[in-house]
């Protein structure tokens, strides 16, 4: 059983930048598709950013140019690095993944949460204007 716990969540101005952290409890396989997923009150859950462990990475249109995917291999930790930050980026922000060799010759795209086994209970991210 892999935990995965995040941090880095809390508020900012518009136009500022937040650094989210997720870290798991063990790496079953060394491949694998980490990835972000936001939520906001009484909006449909929405994939934010995904990468492989061959470093690919996918990122929802809403944030390109804005936020950044990246692991550390040396810790073991994912990254979403978010810069110009606005309102509508509020939002509960969880951190997926799931291992597997298959992730060599697969997509790693956040298109559904339920494509990832292991989740994290989330942080919150609120951005004011």
């Amino acid at each position: 059983m892999v935990d995965l716990v995040e941090s880095g969540g809390g508020s900012v101005q518009s136009g500022g930048s937040l650094r989210l952290s997720c870290a798991a409890s063990e790496y079953p396989d060394r491949t694998y598709c980490m990835a972000w997923f936001r939520q906001a009150p009484g909006k449909e859950r929405e994939g934010v950013a995904a990468i492989a462990s061959d470093g690919r990475t996918t990122n929802a249109d809403s944030v390109k140019g804005r936020f950044t995917i990246s692991h550390d291999s040396a810790n073991d930790t994912l990254y979403l690095f978010m810069n110009s930050l606005k309102p509508e980026d509020t939002a509960t922000y969880v951190c997926a993944a799931d291992f597997g060799v298959y992730w060599d010759y697969q997509a790693c795209e956040p298109t559904s949460l339920a494509d990832f086994v292991y989740r994290g209970q989330g942080t919150q991210v609120t951005v004011s204007s």
